[in-house]
């Protein structure tokens, strides 16, 4: 996803350190490794046993490195600045994070991340560890869940949402995207219930992965981490993660909390590199549909 925007942001210095905090597919990292020349690294992190696997996938990633250094972390990118620590890494030149869920997440029916297929509930990125989204629906309480479907999916039936499913589960116990999408199908109107639908998956998959906490810790890491003139890129695909990532750049922090100085100049870590977002292309739009909400900011480190 925006692939050229998103690298040429970066800047790359061929013997700077970067990192690639979302993996995935290998195609960000390996066009990092592609500008990097001898005494350059890229750490690149996954938390997916999948996106592991593409290291060695038809195009393999080190191979892309001339001389580089790459190390793959399978890890959770919240943990970015202890992992730093652990390589005895004080400083890097740059961080891409790709927020969006990758192609193969949808596309596989045993993760649970579409209601296109009948499967376990699950939506965990790292499949080791956490709650899944079966746990979430059966265990949290009415007034949790109505949160979890307004704070993160933006539904304003959230209430009438969370009490259906709670009337449900009482009678038995969600366990499939099918009896999930039956129990809340009624409550939405027939033009609407794709887009509702996606909204509805995406806050369950959100409450899952704890993705805005990880955002939050990744972000502040990111930012000690950075040395001036290092670039912080970021694709973000919904306003919550949008707005935590447009208020880091500007303001230094989640909150978007401004300080100033004793002569009222606006205290920040970062200047801003592209004023306005940058969004994909027509062309790339055609290729992938599910782009259409994808912003691109860069900001540089002062």
């Amino acid at each position: 996803m925006l692939l050229g925007e998103s690298i040429d942001g970066l800047d790359i210095k061929p013997a700077g350190t970067y990192v690639d905090v979302t993996f995935g597919g290998g195609g960000h990292s390996r066009e990092i490794l592609r500008r990097l020349s001898a005494g350059g690294r890229l750490y690149s992190f996954d938390q997916d046993a999948d996106a592991e696997a593409n290291i060695a996938g038809p195009h393999p990633v080190p191979a892309q490195g001339k001389g580089a250094t790459f190390q793959f972390v399978r890890s959770n990118f919240r943990y970015l600045k202890n992992w730093m620590r652990y390589y005895g890494v004080e400083y890097i030149d740059g961080l891409l994070a790709d927020l969006g869920v990758s192609s193969h997440h949808f596309d596989d029916a045993e993760r649970g991340f579409s209601f296109r297929f009948d499967a376990p509930l699950d939506m965990r990125m790292n499949k080791r560890a956490g709650r899944t989204a079966a746990d979430i629906l059966n265990e949290e309480s009415e007034k949790r869940l109505a949160d979890i479907f307004y704070l993160y999916g933006e539904l304003k039936n959230a209430r009438r949402i969370a009490a259906t499913i709670c009337k449900v589960r009482q009678q038995q116990r969600i366990e499939t995207t099918q009896q999930f999408l039956q129990a809340v199908e009624p409550i939405f109107s027939r033009e609407r219930e794709k887009k509702d639908m996606a909204k509805l998956f995406q806050a369950l998959r959100i409450e899952v992965n704890r993705e805005m906490e990880a955002l939050r810790d990744m972000l502040k890491a990111a930012t000690e981490l950075i040395r001036p003139g290092g670039r912080l890129v970021v694709i973000t695909y919904h306003s919550l993660e949008d707005r935590i990532v447009k208020n880091v750049m500007k303001a230094g922090n989640a909150e978007g909390k401004v300080e100033q100085d004793f002569f009222g100049r606006v205290e920040t870590p970062f200047r801003l590199v592209n004023n306005k977002v940058i969004t994909p292309t027509e062309e790339e739009l055609n290729q992938n549909p599910r782009s259409r909400s994808a912003k691109l900011r860069i900001a540089e480190k002062k």
